[in-house]
């Protein structure tokens, strides 16, 4: 494929992420919103209005048929995740599929295969691991710049009424606060000290069943993770990395645009990383490259890491005593 060639994309699922998603859009270079698809057509016609994309679908099947779609981000609840990726996949449609990939590693495996099956591009859609700053944490961690990672501390809360109207608080859908925030911290975890021999947690609940926060604990053989998600209080939301040498933060919403502080021998330092945008476009750039190449796996977000990613959520899951 030329490198330079034009990928159009195609929403799947109109709320506030895809909203951010089509505004990011725009600082992608090659790329064209060509459609988009919600079960309200005046949502659909309204969200295509805003962002300029040339058709409005009430029906998710009528996108994943539009011959002029190459792309779709599936922006859907998270109990939707497979059907809707499988849908696209099955009509030769590339697929960036919203975090978490799905409700649980049955379906990860599943949507997997039907890609594989169809020889087309899918990626699980969690931003954080192309944002500059935490690629440059990613390089300290793996280079041992400031030594062995020893602690790991990253949090997610913030408080909002609880509504069981709202997708966030609908256990059915996949509510709480685990699958849709407690992800990141887990995140943060697997992409540094990777699988833990040990797994540790507690939670507490809302009255229909939906975990209302979250407290985790992993262990390994030389560092332990604290990781923690809730919906009932505001946390500072970072992620705190301590080395022999020094200790690294990333600052507030650790989980997008943010910065860092590098505090080493009671001397800090605060890296700035300049971002002009909501912080989308570095995934969208990825996997509209991908595409280009005729990639059918990222390199950064693979198959396995989504996997254990899953996993390691479904492990939490079992310990908690949540089902879905």
């Amino acid at each position: 494929m030329v490198s330079d060639k034009v990928i159009n994309w195609g929403i799947i699922g109109l709320g506030k992420i895809a909203d951010r998603f089509a505004t990011d859009l725009a600082n992608v270079n090659n790329v064209k919103l060509v459609a988009v698809a919600s079960r309200s057509l005046d949502r659909a016609n309204e969200f295509a209005s805003k962002f300029r994309a040339d058709k409005a679908y009430n029906s998710y099947k009528a996108l994943a048929e539009d011959p002029n779609v190459d792309a779709v981000y599936v922006a859907t609840p998270h109990s939707f995740h497979k059907e809707h990726a499988i849908l696209c996949l099955q009509h030769k449609k590339a697929v960036l599929c919203e975090k978490p990939f799905a409700m649980n590693s049955n379906e990860v495996h599943e949507m997997i295969a039907v890609a594989k099956a169809n020889n087309v591009l899918l990626m699980e859609a969690l931003w954080t691991y192309f944002l500059p700053h935490y690629q440059l944490v990613l390089d300290l961690y793996k280079n041992k710049k400031y030594g062995k990672l020893i602690e790991l501390k990253a949090d997610f809360g913030f408080v909002t009424q609880y509504n069981t109207d709202s997708r966030l608080f609908k256990k059915e859908v996949g509510g709480g606060s685990l699958l849709d925030i407690g992800i990141y911290p887990i995140f943060v975890a697997l992409s540094t000290l990777g699988k833990p021999l040990e797994i540790k947690a507690d939670a507490t609940f809302f009255e229909n069943g939906a975990d209302a926060s979250c407290d985790i604990v992993f262990q390994y053989k030389n560092a332990n993770a604290y990781l923690k998600s809730t919906l009932i209080e505001e946390t500072v939301t970072e992620a705190i990395f301590t080395f022999d040498k020094a200790e690294v933060k990333i600052n507030t919403r650790f989980h997008e645009p943010s910065t860092v502080t590098i505090t080493k021998d009671d001397q800090s330092e605060i890296l700035d990383f300049n971002y002009k945008s909501i912080g989308y476009n570095f995934e969208t750039d990825h996997f509209s490259q991908l595409l280009r190449k005729g990639e059918k796996e990222s390199p950064i977000m693979t198959y396995d890491f989504s996997k254990e990613l899953m996993k390691l959520l479904d492990e939490v899951r079992v310990k908690i005593g949540l089902e879905y």
